[in-house]
This record gives C-alpha cells, sequence and structure tokens, in this order.
C-alpha cells in the first residue's frame, strides 16, 4: 500500500515538472524575445519598480525584480525542502541501499562541474562563480525524460528525480556557505528562536501548517537581514514540517500538494520570463569562449556527464548500490547529460556570484546554452538507444 502511494506521489510530481518544463522553456522563449525588442526597456523597467513598507524599524521596501528572486524564490525552496524531506522519510532515498546511487552520483555529478570551471577560471575576476554549473533543473530534466516515454526505463526517471533533489540540496548548502554576505548575528539568533519553536512544534505533534508557515515568514524576515540568502528560510522551515512513512497524508504532504502547481506554473515561469532577459550583442557570443563560458558550458555538459557516469560506476563496481533496474550504462551516460541542464539553480547561483552586470550577463548566456545543449544531445542519444534496441 506505501508503495502505492509513493509511485502515485511521484507520477503526480512527476507530470507537474514535465508541464512546468514545457511552460519554463516557453518562458525562456518569450523573455529572450522581449530582451532584443523594442520592448525591452518598458520591461526591464517595470521590474526594477519598489514595492513594499519600510520604516525606520522594518525594511520591505525592494524592486518587483528582488520580491521574485528572494521572496517568490523562498517559496520554491520551499518546494524543494518539502521534496527532500519526504524522500528521506519515505522515498528514494529512505534506505542506504536505494539512497547511496543518486546521493553519490549528485556528489560526484557537483564536484567535478566545478573543478573544470575552476581550471578554466583560476586566478581571474571570474573565479567565485565555481559553483554556477553544479546544478541541475529539476523541471527541464525531468520534462525531456518523460518526453522519452517508454523509450527509458521508468526507473531511469525515479533516479533522475532523486539525484537531482539530492543536487538541489548540495547547492543549497553551496548558496548559505559560500554565497552569503557578512553575517549579521543578532537577526540568526532571531531566526534560530523561532526555528527552534517550529522544532518544538513538530515535537509535541501540531499539526497546523499555519503555525510553521507564519512563523516562517518571520524567519524569512530575519535571515534576508543576516546576510544568508533569504531563500534558504524556506529549506530551514520544510525540514520543520511533520510527515510520517505510512499511507495516510501528513502536513508535509498536503503542504508539499498545495505548492506544486503555484511553483511549477507561476513562480518558477516568472523568476525565468524576469531572469533570461538577456539582450545578446557580440560581446557576449565572444564571451562563450572565454574563461567564463567555457567554465560554464563544459562544467554544464561534460562535468556532469562525466561526474554522474564515473560516480555511479564506482559505486556500482563497488557493490555499494545497484543500477535503476532495466538501465544499462550506456543509459546512466545520458542521465549524466540530461544532469548537465542546470538552468534555474545554476542562474540563480550566477545572480549571487558576481556583481558585475557583464559576468552575470555572460554567465546567464552560457547557462542557457550549456543548458540546451545538454538537453538536447540527452535526448538524441537516449533516443538512438531505443532504436539501436528495437
Amino acid at each position: 500500500m506505501n508503495k502505492l502511494i509513493n509511485l502515485t506521489v511521484f507520477k503526480r510530481f512527476l507530470s507537474s515538472n514535465t508541464s512546468g518544463g514545457i511552460l519554463l522553456f516557453s518562458c525562456v522563449i518569450l523573455s529572450l524575445i522581449i530582451a532584443n525588442s523594442s520592448l525591452a526597456e518598458g520591461f526591464n523597467q517595470f521590474f526594477q519598480q519598489t514595492v513594499g513598507f519600510e520604516n525606520e524599524q522594518i525594511q520591505l521596501k525592494y524592486t518587483l525584480k528582488g520580491w521574485i528572486d528572494d521572496g517568490l524564490m523562498a517559496i520554491f525552496f520551499l518546494l524543494v525542502g518539502l521534496e527532500i524531506k519526504r524522500e528521506l522519510v519515505e522515498g528514494e532515498l529512505s534506505t542506504p541501499k536505494n539512497a547511496a546511487l543518486p546521493i553519490l552520483a549528485a556528489i560526484g555529478g557537483a564536484i567535478v562541474p566545478a573543478l573544470i570551471f575552476t581550471g578554466f577560471n583560476r586566478d581571474q575576476a571570474t573565479h567565485h562563480g565555481w559553483g554556477i554549473p553544479m546544478a541541475t533543473d529539476i523541471a527541464f530534466a525531468l520534462a525531456i525524460i518523460t518526453m522519452l516515454g517508454k523509450r527509458v526505463p521508468a526507473s531511469l526517471k525515479i533516479f533522475l528525480a532523486a539525484l537531482a533533489i539530492v543536487d538541489d540540496l548540495l547547492a543549497i548548502l553551496v548558496i548559505a556557505i559560500f554565497y552569503s554576505s557578512e553575517l549579521h548575528y543578532t537577526f540568526l539568533l532571531y531566526a534560530a528562536g523561532l526555528m527552534a519553536l517550529l522544532i518544538a512544534f513538530n515535537r509535541f505533534g501540531v499539526k497546523n501548517i499555519w503555525f510553521y508557515l507564519v512563523p516562517g515568514l518571520f524567519i524569512w524576515y530575519f535571515i534576508h537581514h543576516s546576510g544568508i540568502h533569504a531563500t534558504i528560510a524556506g529549506v530551514l522551515v520544510a525540514m520543520t514540517l511533520p510527515t510520517t512513512p505510512d499511507d495516510k497524508e501528513s502536513p508535509l504532504e498536503k503542504l508539499e500538494h498545495a505548492l506544486v502547481n503555484p511553483v511549477n506554473f507561476l513562480i518558477i515561469p516568472l523568476f525565468a520570463l524576469v531572469n533570461t532577459n538577456i539582450t545578446l550583442h557580440q560581446e557576449m557570443v565572444g564571451g562563450l569562449s572565454s574563461p567564463l563560458g567555457l567554465g560554464i558550458i563544459l562544467g554544464l555538459f561534460l562535468g556532469k556527464t562525466v561526474g554522474i557516469f564515473l560516480t555511479s560506476y564506482l559505486c556500482v563496481k563497488s557493490k555499494l548500490a545497484n543500477l535503476p533496474e532495466e538501465a544499462s550504462w550506456k543509459h546512466m551516460v545520458g542521465v549524466g547529460m540530461l544532469g548537465g541542464i542546470g538552468f534555474t539553480m545554476s542562474i540563480f547561483i550566477s545572480m549571487l556570484s558576481f556583481k558585475d552586470p557583464l559576468f552575470i550577463e555572460e554567465a546567464k548566456f552560457a547557462v542557457l546554452i550549456g543548458s540546451l545543449f545538454s538537453g538536447a544531445c540527452g535526448y538524441i542519444y537516449l533516443s538512438s538507444l531505443s532504436k539501436k534496441k528495437g
């Protein structure tokens, strides 16, 4: 019964991410068209409008773009945190044998791209962007592997989903540790006190979601002002939501189901619309062959493919885990390619990595090219395997 419930949850999750991935791709195309048309200036001015409230004690006045990047994306990170916790408690990461392969493959698939980027950008002004090619975009990756249908084993889709979730966790840790500014410990103490309250609610069996979400808003505010990126608040709050491994819908699963569609069909597409608004020019195309561009593109495509495949190979050969059911080593190469679709998280880290607008724009463009190349090659390669088999 539990297995059936988990499969139903996964199918709902997969379906939503697939449709969301298609919408996300459409928003990227629309954003690029706007950025390279007469609408570009008005579009940018609109999202630079300030909205909110501030006085001597409270600062809550930011641009519309700021609210999307720091506010709405905290909800995205909340959903990511819920998915991670559910997988740890009752999903593919709940037992050491099941968890070993996606966890270790995700780690290998994060380290190798970072090393490739660092190799190209050592002693360069862009060296701080090493975290950019580490991420996998779960919506895009699942959208593409689902488009393959029965041409790939179903277990491969589950493996990719678990890997992308672990990948998100690694990216969250990288952002929290390496891409946060000077820390203000008073605000951190306030946030820690509220986190202790949420943990107490969990221990005493409080099931009402609002007892977690309302203090969560204050945690977001305090973390935002502490110097740690505000989106981390979403993950911290998610980890306190109660859940159970049985077939009864828990508060965590209830909130996850409520957030999946708004995140996949509104928040991530809106983030893409605002942040892939890249005006193409000659220098930017030339920037693809710069250390920054090469580090990102090769990190995403080559680094992810080699990192995921090599780590999986070592993991299986050392008998730490088994290959996904009915999958071959050739399939694992294709999954590694799809892991190179960095997009949402990679663009997010790009904006945290640099202060120079030109570096940010070049990094975003390189992420776009690297992700599209990885996705196209992964799709064509995996599709060709099924033809050979047939």
